[in-house]
C-alpha cells in the first residue's frame, strides 16, 4: 500500500515537532500509522482499513499524538479481539461480515504551543444478533503531558486521594454528569482536557441509549481537585 508520507520522513517530522514541545525523542520514535499498514491522508489522519474471516474493520486516527506505542497497542489489541471473535463465532446467520470502526478524535490544551495533548477513540463495534445494524459505542481516551513527557490519567489529573464521586460533587451543579456508578460512567476514566474544560466520555449500546455520550465540565468547576 503506497503511503502519502514516507515512514521515514514522517517519523522524522513528527519527532523534530515533539522535541519542540520538550517531549523525549523515544516518545515519538514509533509511528502508529506505519505498525497497522495505515495511509497518512493530507489532512494529516491515518486510516487503515482491513478484512479478515467474517470481519471488516476501518480506523482512523491523528498522527501527532506523542505516544504513538499507546495508539499501536489500543487498536492492535482491538484488532485482535475482532479477528478472536469472528473466529469463535463466525457471523454465518448474519447478511454482512462484523464491523469494527474507530474513529480518533484529537484535543488539546495550549494554544499555539500544546501543553497537553488527548486522542479520543470511538468505537462501533457491530458483532452478534440481537444488536446487529445498531453498533454497540464504547470510547477509549489517551492524554498526554507534553511538559512532562508523560500520560496523564485519572489519578495524575487529579491531586491523591481524588475519587470520582468527589469530581461528580464538583461538577454536579449545571452539570448533567451521571453518577459514577451509573451504567457504562467506567469512573470517568475516558476523558478529553482542552483550555476551557474537561470533557468526559460514557459508553453506550442497545440496551443503553439514554443519557448524553459526553459530558463537558469547565475546568474552573474543577479547579480545588485538579493537580
Amino acid at each position: 500500500m503506497t503511503r502519502t508520507v514516507p515512514t521515514a520522513l514522517w517519523s522524522a517530522v513528527v519527532i523534530a515537532a515533539m522535541a519542540g514541545f520538550g517531549v523525549a525523542p523515544h516518545a515519538a520514535a514509533a509511528s502508529a500509522c506505519s505498525d497497522l499498514g495505515g495511509t497518512v491522508g493530507p489532512e494529516q489522519t491515518c486510516h487503515v482499513q482491513g478484512t479478515g474471516p467474517g470481519y471488516t474493520l476501518d480506523f482512523s486516527f491523528p498522527v501527532d499524538y506523542p505516544d504513538q506505542q499507546a495508539i499501536t497497542d489500543f487498536l492492535t489489541d482491538q484488532r485482535d479481539q475482532m479477528a478472536d471473535y469472528a473466529t469463535k463465532f463466525p457471523p454465518n446467520t448474519r447478511p454482512a461480515p462484523y464491523e469494527l470502526d474507530i474513529t480518533g478524535t484529537a484535543y488539546q490544551r495550549g494554544t499555539p504551543q500544546p501543553a497537553t495533548q488527548s486522542v479520543v477513540f470511538e468505537i462501533q463495534n457491530d458483532t452478534g444478533a440481537a444488536n446487529q445494524g445498531r453498533p454497540t459505542i464504547s470510547y477509549k481516551a489517551l492524554n498526554y503531558d507534553l511538559g512532562r513527557g508523560a500520560p496523564i490519567t485519572f489519578a495524575t489529573l487529579f491531586k491523591p486521594g481524588t475519587t470520582p464521586l468527589d469530581v461528580y460533587r464538583a461538577a454536579s451543579s449545571g452539570t448533567a454528569l451521571p453518577p459514577p456508578d451509573a451504567f457504562g460512567a467506567h469512573d470517568y476514566q475516558n476523558f478529553a482536557i482542552d483550555d476551557d474544560a474537561v470533557i468526559f466520555f460514557f459508553d453506550h449500546d442497545f440496551l443503553n441509549e439514554e443519557g448524553p455520550d459526553q459530558v463537558s465540565v469547565p475546568r474552573a468547576d474543577l479547579a480545588e481537585l485538579l493537580a
